[in-house]
């Protein structure tokens, strides 16, 4: 069997994030594997050591850096990786289109694991792009996973605390919700036979995909700014309690 999981290479959330002219930043921070693919690796390698004959390949979109992030998904478990390379930041259609290359370049998958979004743009689209492009069924926040021969049971978290359950057929796409696992920390020799697996490097430009007619770009980057403002209400609880209802009445307008 043979499993591909998607990662990305994305800031540290803890960083410090200063951005640069109108549509950059400093890339000197600290870099992760996104948090949500930490699900999808894990539970990529608790399939292969379920079902023994298995492979899994980890694959990324990114700059050179991205590697990094691979060597994080090697050290969780993964065989082997692919960096598609480029020093642009594409979208969600491009990233999709070249990640679609990418494995069926490498033969194909049974079945493809990814986070369900990415902490950085939370564009909660490249799976169903990329899911659409190899004609897959696809579900996504994704709980609770088990293989049935040819199929995969998948419940996935919805709105409203509710729970959908969803059968697939092979091969298909599964996005990771945190609900699904818990991520293992890597051993020291996990972490040092990681620098020695194999890390294929594609420019993204060498794969010749099909130019979207239309496309994402990020015009202004700005920084958020806490609006709120903190107010003490003084004097005997029944007074703050009548100030507090007032404010929320009068000022916030979320009581009637």
């Amino acid at each position: 069997m043979k499993i591909f999981v998607c990662v990305k290479h994305v800031p540290d959330s803890a960083a410090k994030i200063t951005i640069q002219g109108k549509d950059q930043f400093d890339e000197s921070i600290t870099f992760i594997l996104n948090p949500y693919d930490e699900h999808a690796v894990e539970e990529a390698a608790r399939l292969k050591k379920q079902i023994g004959d298995c492979e899994v390949i980890a694959v990324s979109v990114g700059k050179k850096d991205a590697e990094n992030t691979l060597r994080s998904a090697l050290a969780m478990g993964a065989d082997r990786a692919i960096l598609i390379q480029t020093d642009d930041r594409p979208d969600s259609i491009v990233t999709a289109r070249a990640l679609k290359a990418a494995i069926e370049q490498d033969g194909g998958p049974d079945l493809i694991f990814t986070g369900k979004e990415s902490i950085d743009s939370e564009g909660l689209q490249t799976m169903y792009r990329l899911a659409a492009g190899l004609e897959m069924p696809v579900a996504s926040n994704v709980v609770a996973f088990s293989l049935e021969q040819d199929r995969v049971l998948v419940e996935c978290e919805m709105e409203a605390g509710a729970t959908g359950v969803i059968e697939m057929p092979l091969p298909c796409v599964v996005g990771t919700g945190k609900g699904l696992n818990k991520p293992s920390y890597p051993t020291l020799p996990a972490i040092m036979k990681a620098r020695k697996k194999e890390v294929k490097m594609i420019d993204l430009e060498s794969l010749a995909i099909e130019q979207p007619v239309s496309r994402m770009e990020i015009l202004e980057l700005k920084p958020a700014v806490e609006a709120r403002e903190a107010k003490e209400l003084k004097g005997p609880p029944q007074e703050a309690v009548v100030e507090l209802i007032r404010i929320l009445r009068e000022e916030a307008k979320v009581l009637a």
